[in-house]
């Protein structure tokens, strides 16, 4: 642990990532963890970080729900302002977590303090109601963008996105019979958990290197 983050990966990596969890799980979730590691393996420098509802549960102040995803900006804000990246920084997270960043990305991009936009499983819907849709900023997103999503998330499957009238900036890479941990079924996908982790950090090391200057 460094200053509140959870580095993993080498100081002198080219990129940083910036990852935020989803509503329920913490930075050190099994798929957190997972996702951090494979990143650092494809050569990426990750920092994960903790909201301040998710933190508390860590004391004696016990379980706290998540508040709005807008509330969270100005906490995601100063994660940036706090993490100080030397180097070009991508932001993102799980679910909750990569939407918020979402909420951020342009502004911080115009002023050139972030490279891109990952996004692990974006919660494009709440499970079963598929017609409350938070794809309105990204239908004029300007910043370059990855969704890397399960082909069977229940915040939004292929053929549920498919539809969707996103910003051209978002490249969406799927992963078969992958559920909102991007875990596959593997008697039914024929891929295990860590072949799809290596998969996303594929995707991610093929696509960042279209960011560098």
């Amino acid at each position: 642990m460094q200053n509140g983050f959870q580095i993993n990966g080498r100081d002198d990596a080219e990129f940083t990532v910036l990852l935020a969890h989803g509503a329920g799980a913490a930075m050190d979730s099994t798929s957190m963890t997972a996702a951090a590691e494979a990143l650092a393996s494809a050569g990426f420098r990750v920092a994960r970080f903790e909201f301040a509802y998710m933190a508390a549960r860590r004391t004696p102040m016990g379980r706290k729900p998540p508040p709005r995803a807008d509330k969270l900006i100005p906490e995601y804000v100063t994660a940036v302002e706090r993490l100080g990246a030397r180097g070009p920084l991508i932001i993102g997270g799980k679910s909750m977590g990569g939407r918020v960043a979402s909420m951020i990305a342009d502004e911080l991009f115009a002023k050139g303090k972030i490279a891109g936009l990952l996004c692990l499983g974006y919660p494009f819907h709440p499970p079963g109601k598929p017609d409350e849709l938070r794809t309105k900023h990204l239908e004029t997103l300007k910043t370059p963008a990855l969704i890397v999503q399960g082909t069977r998330d229940q915040f939004g499957t292929r053929q549920e996105v498919q539809g969707y009238g996103i910003s051209d900036k978002i490249e969406l890479v799927w992963l078969e019979d992958g559920d909102h941990d991007l875990r596959p079924r593997k008697k039914i996908s024929g891929f295990s958990f860590t072949d799809h982790q290596a998969s996303m950090a594929a995707a991610v090391k093929a696509w960042a290197s279209s960011l560098a200057p």
